[in-house]
């Protein structure tokens, strides 16, 4: 395991002024700073909620003061690898539902695209402003060593978790000051504005002004509404629900109080199949009927298209550094996990006879569910997951278990290494733009590797140091 600040038993020169910092201040000092944060959370109401298990499903999400901190150089291998790697999943997106060049140079088989449950056969044929369909892309990396990274998965839909990168930062600024008036610390409270901007530059082809853009969100009820919500009013731009809009003469409207007033950008935090009741899911509530026919006649554009999500399938993953090298004629910058893919009767042997030693997760899994830790499950357990396996091979992948690298954590016993990964966020417009910094998620339990929060993990802040 590689800890992040130590390395030979010697601080790692990132990691030097801030452990000066902790060592100066001691641990009475950063005990009070941790319950500090924690009331800020509460008073500003920073949640996220988990259902199905009982009680209030609004959760504080654990904040770690502790920040996990990269070198300039190491943010510069992972910028250049993260935007690499948008391009090239923004360009397969626009190939498959196009003319599909890379499924007839025989790179990726035809059933793992056209029979994907995130294919869109109602989105065929469409241009989307700019070719873009992912136009906030998440790219999860971990870490195995001081050069050694690897993308986790990939996330082209709707990625969360921004929001607490910069309510994060907010925090840190407000209890430590001094570190950040004594480091060269990037900062990220640009992003908003980032992510206005990429929304305005895809302003649909029939937009003769400057355009309109609303955030479209579930409801309150939404899990991640707070950052619907925070990012709205971050943007300074209206936060609607599927019944605030309707479609009129191949516009679509928002209702005010004022009358109508024409939309041209959604940011949508939905899923494809409840955006429209007229494609889609006929029962849903919570889209906008006729939405679909106004995106194909450029009346609106919408954000991530609808489709994008067949990009970050576990199984098309696999075959992300073949789209680098087939559309972009480059090497990855950033390399896959080791994947075995159970669809593969090779690769299915080899993971059922190994089920103790890997990570076998869903391949339209997120959130940490539905996903067996081998080293950490009974054989009870291996079993049962075996037989879901063996049921349907093609809907698994396993990874071996890697040693994530860990940072230092404040925990109920001290300061002590925890595993760690961490997610960039990339705005891809008529530019591609990376705020120089992102969300690092932490396994708050000893030994556990799952970061997600919906599974107990945590967040801290991540600072790039400046040159």
């Amino acid at each position: 395991m590689f800890n992040e600040m130590m390395m030979n038993d010697e601080v790692r020169e990132p990691y030097r002024a801030l452990v000066d910092w902790m060592e100066a201040s001691g641990p009475e000092t950063l005990q009070q700073k941790r319950l500090e944060a924690e009331t800020l959370f509460r008073k500003i109401g920073i949640t996220f909620a988990v259902y199905g298990e009982g009680g209030d499903p609004e959760r504080l999400i654990p904040f770690d003061l502790i920040p996990r901190i990269f070198t300039a150089t190491e943010w510069r291998k992972l910028e250049r690898g993260v935007k690499q790697r948008a391009r090239a999943l923004n360009t397969f997106l626009y190939d498959v539902y196009h003319n599909a060049e890379i499924i007839k140079a025989g790179i990726i088989p035809a059933d793992l695209v056209f029979k994907n449950a995130a294919f869109e056969p109602a989105v065929i044929g469409i241009d989307p402003p700019r070719k873009v369909y992912s136009h906030i892309v998440g790219v999860d990396v971990v870490r195995v060593g001081p050069d050694d990274f690897y993308v986790l998965e990939d996330n082209c839909r709707t990625p969360s978790g921004v929001s607490y990168m910069l309510e994060n930062r907010e925090i840190m600024m407000r209890m430590f000051p001094e570190l950040f008036s004594k480091l060269r610390i990037e900062p990220v409270e640009s992003y908003p504005d980032m992510l206005h901007k990429t929304l305005k530059s895809i302003a649909p082809k029939r937009c003769d002004r400057e355009p309109n853009i609303v955030v479209l969100t579930p409801g309150a009820m939404n899990s991640a509404y707070y950052e619907h919500s925070f990012l709205a009013d971050q943007m300074g731009v209206e936060l609607v629900e599927g019944q605030d809009l309707f479609v009129s003469e191949g516009r679509v409207y928002m209702r005010t109080t004022r009358g109508p007033a024409r939309v041209d950008v959604i940011y949508r935090r939905i899923d494809d199949a409840f955006i429209d009741p007229l494609c889609f899911r006929p029962d849903s509530v919570l889209g906008v009927p006729g939405l679909m026919n106004v995106y194909r006649s450029g009346g609106v554009a919408i954000c991530s298209a609808p489709g994008a999500g067949v990009a970050d399938d576990k199984a098309i993953y696999t075959y992300v550094p073949d789209m680098i090298r087939f559309y972009l004629g480059q090497e990855p910058i950033l390399n896959n996990v080791p994947t075995w893919k159970c669809a593969n009767p090779d690769d299915l042997k080899y993971v059922l006879e190994n089920l103790g030693e890997l990570v076998v997760k869903e391949v339209h899994g997120s959130g940490g569910y539905g996903m067996l830790v081998g080293p950490a499950s009974t054989k009870e357990e291996q079993a049962t997951y075996a037989e879901r396996i063996k049921a349907d091979p093609g809907d698994f992948i396993a990874q071996p278990t890697l040693a994530l690298s860990a940072c230092p954590t404040f925990v109920e016993s001290g300061i002590a290494p925890r595993h760690v990964d961490f997610r960039p966020f990339c705005l891809v417009g008529d530019d591609i733009r990376l705020t120089p910094g992102g969300l690092t998620r932490v396994a708050m339990r000893e030994g556990s590797l799952v970061v997600n929060s919906s599974q107990g993990g945590g967040v801290k802040d991540t600072w790039i140091m400046a040159d």
